[in-house]
């Protein structure tokens, strides 16, 4: 019999697999192949540290039995507690009895009558899985039977019932969760709904996640009474400075609902491509440039508007656009110039077919940088940029625009004074691939304009400091005076006729952006307010431009921008513009903003009278309100609401009203909206006006965002 409290290692096996088992206590006997360890016994194997009151080793059938208070630590995250483990380590075999798991990083508990493992694969009979306190917690997940990979850390439950409270609200034949961070193949939350008109919505995720560098995501869904669809996402990284995504989908109405409704097509279909590479110079042809060089897409195509619109069924987190724009810019910026292409594709989602909209594919442009002679007081830049104006239907064109200033700049009165004097010369061509024009039997003529004008600049800027803060105000003047300019072709043409504002839609002058160059001053003032710690406290900007000569309004819009940090948590933001000839402020912007850790407060106005009697497209007055409220009631309960409202046309465009409340463990929400989204229907530009409830309930770590609703009911469309 050995004494008692032996404190070093009192039984150390070494078996034929290379496996080490060490085993410390405080006491120890032996009788024949029996050993017995009593007084705080621990067990090392592999990475497991295991712990118990007292241990039996039978050195004939290799089996370890641990006794009283069991407990398993595995790395630094996983717990497994019992009153019974038998361990055969020569076999990899281990019973725990009765089963308690617990995963310190995701906080995910798991209790069950009986577990038994071989190798890293744990299988575990009936029980009980939660993220919540073990002591009645809020939700957990009953069932029949799992198994747990303690390597891959990937846990499969069999035939749960998910529990709120002791109420059931749902049932799967299996689920499967991963216990850290990696991504793995697998189902994701679902997402249900209904609608009046819709009927039954569900969408099942489906994530594929074979390798590191590469995922991908189909999203089925199917409407009832609507019809069904398949939404994808394909993800990856080619390196460290780039990355993409491909986002592709089809939906197809039931005949019944596309007649119902006059729907233009019974098929939406569209895709939309991401792509950033931020050296792609270097790693496509294996150059060692020391500029950089980037290339950026954002392509985009779908045939209607309700593309958008079925992407998802949380009407509030999709913004529903009526113009796409894909493009598609590439460049190499050194240290003295700069190159680069831009591709922009405009589709205008309101009507049938865009082959008249007017293209850019593609835009060419070389830059300069600034850069000076004669000790800095000239400085100069240039910058050429031409554009392949392209479309299928209509007139095209390649425009090219060429900049060249020149600025001379010195200071006076010991730099008090800072003046400047710049030349800026001016020339754009345009040849165009004739064809028909609708408003007009003549066709356009290539053509150039030349001009140069003149630009003198004196301003000055003052500080002061003070004890609780500093004042900085500057004031300048600008004057602009034309110079020689010479026209021919299409610009000598169409100059009278297209210099009036009325004729803009005019197909004529669809290429005509060239503005007369008046004779005006330009005066500015601007002024700030920092705080002791160099925070700005206020900016403040007046700007008036002042018109000589031939000009049919003498005075511009006077401008006045004021933003406000009335205290820490209340700003105040305006934006004014007050037209002489009218009388009358043309437009107000109004923004106040309260911010503190209990509430976020956003309230703002915008006004705009555009002086011109109103078309279909271009209204004359604009007054629309916009506001948000968040209230936070404490660390688990907070409310939110927004509402949108046109006063001009008193139609309100968004509604919602809101609460979430969320603990350790779970997140419980529910949310009302209103939303207005355009359709295409055979009618013309047409929308609905939604209306939903949302419900969120979020399961944690099951569950990880907030931001997505589980269950959403639409409510039928109010007359």
């Amino acid at each position: 019999m050995l004494k008692q409290f032996i404190l070093l290692v009192l039984l150390l096996l070494t078996l034929n697999a290379g496996d080490k088992v060490e085993i410390y206590a405080s006491s120890m006997d032996s009788q024949e192949d029996i050993v017995n360890a009593t007084g705080g016994v621990s067990v090392l194997y592999d990475d497991y540290i295991l712990t118990a009151d007292s241990a039996t080793y039978d050195r004939d059938s290799g089996d370890l039995e641990l006794h009283g208070h069991v407990r398993v630590s595995q790395g630094s995250s996983m717990k497994i507690l019992g009153q019974y483990a038998k361990l055969n380590i020569a076999k990899k075999e281990r019973l725990f009895r009765p089963f308690y798991m617990s995963d310190e990083k995701s906080r995910v508990w798991l209790s069950a009558a009986e577990g038994t493992t071989e190798t890293e694969d744990i299988e575990i009979e009936s029980g009980v899985l939660s993220g919540c306190n073990p002591i009645d917690p809020i939700w957990k997940m009953e069932f029949t039977s799992s198994d747990y990979n303690s390597k891959t850390k990937w846990l499969n439950i069999y035939n749960p019932r998910l529990y709120v409270g002791d109420i059931p609200v749902f049932y799967s034949p299996y689920f499967g969760y991963s216990l850290d961070n990696t991504r793995r193949t697998g189902l994701l939350m679902p997402s249900i709904g209904y609608s009046s008109d819709e009927g039954l919505y569900f969408e099942q995720p489906i994530y594929i996640a074979p390798q590191s560098w590469w995922d991908l995501e189909f999203r089925p869904q199917v409407r009832t009474n609507r019809g069904m669809g398949l939404y994808e996402t394909f993800r990856f990284v080619e390196s460290k400075k780039a990355k993409g995504e491909f986002k592709a989908g089809y939906f197809s109405e039931n005949t019944k609902y596309f007649e119902e409704n006059q729907l233009v097509n019974s098929e939406h279909y569209g895709f939309n491509f991401n792509y950033e590479n931020q050296d792609f110079l270097n790693e496509w042809f294996g150059l060692n440039l020391d500029g950089q060089a980037e290339i950026y897409a954002d392509m985009s195509y779908m045939n209607d508007v309700d593309y958008i619109n079925l992407s998802t069924n949380d009407a509030m987190n999709t913004s529903t656009a009526k113009q796409i724009l894909s493009r598609i810019n590439l460049f190499y910026n050194g240290e003295h110039q700069y190159i680069g292409t831009y591709f922009k594709y405009y589709q205008d989602l309101t009507k049938e077919s865009n082959t008249a909209t007017l293209q850019k594919l593609p835009t060419l442009q070389y830059h300069y940088y600034l850069d000076t002679f004669l000790k800095d007081k000239i400085l100069y830049s240039l910058d050429v940029q031409s554009n392949n104006i392209d479309r299928t239907e209509g007139t095209t064109a390649i425009q090219t625009d060429i900049n060249l200033p020149v600025t001379f700049q010195t200071n006076l009165f010991n730099e008090y004074l800072n003046i400047s004097y710049q030349a800026n010369l001016y020339a754009q061509h345009t040849a165009f691939a004739h064809t028909p024009i609708v408003s007009s039997e003549d066709s356009l003529n290539d053509g150039y304009v030349l001009r140069n004008y003149h630009t003198l600049t004196a301003s000055t800027q003052l500080t002061r400091g003070y004890d609780d803060f500093s004042h900085v105000m500057s004031i300048g003047v600008s004057y602009n005076k034309a110079g020689t300019e010479s026209k021919n072709g299409y610009y000598k043409d169409n100059y009278e006729f297209c210099a009036d504002s009325l004729n803009k839609d005019d197909p004529r002058c669809e290429f005509y952006n060239i503005t007369s160059i008046n004779e005006e001053a330009q005066i500015d003032f601007t002024q700030y307010i920092y705080d002791d710690h160099a925070n700005e406290i206020l900016y403040h900007r007046l700007a008036q431009r002042i018109s000589y000569g031939d000009a049919q309004t003498k005075y511009g819009e006077l401008e006045n921008e004021l933003d406000y940090k009335i205290t820490k948590y209340l700003s105040f933001y305006n934006n004014m513009l007050y037209n002489y000839d009218k009388g009358k402020l043309s437009k107000i912007f109004n923004q106040v903003k309260i911010k503190t850790k209990s509430i976020d407060i956003g309230v703002s106005h915008l006004y705009k009278d555009s002086f011109i009697p109103e078309t279909d497209t271009t209204p004359e007055l604009t007054s629309y309100l916009t506001s948000s409220v968040t209230y936070r009631y404490n660390s688990h309960y907070s409310f939110n609401g927004i509402y949108n409202y046109d006063t001009i046309t008193h139609e309100a465009k968004n509604k919602e009203i809101g609460f979430l409340y969320k603990k350790r463990c779970w997140d419980f929400g529910l949310r009302y909206s209103e939303n207005r989204r355009p359709i295409l229907t055979t009618t013309g530009d047409s929308f609905v006006d939604d209306r939903y409830v949302y419900l969120t309930l979020v399961l944690k770590p099951l569950m990880q965002s907030s931001n997505s609703s589980l269950i959403s009911y639409k409510l039928p469309q109010s007359n």
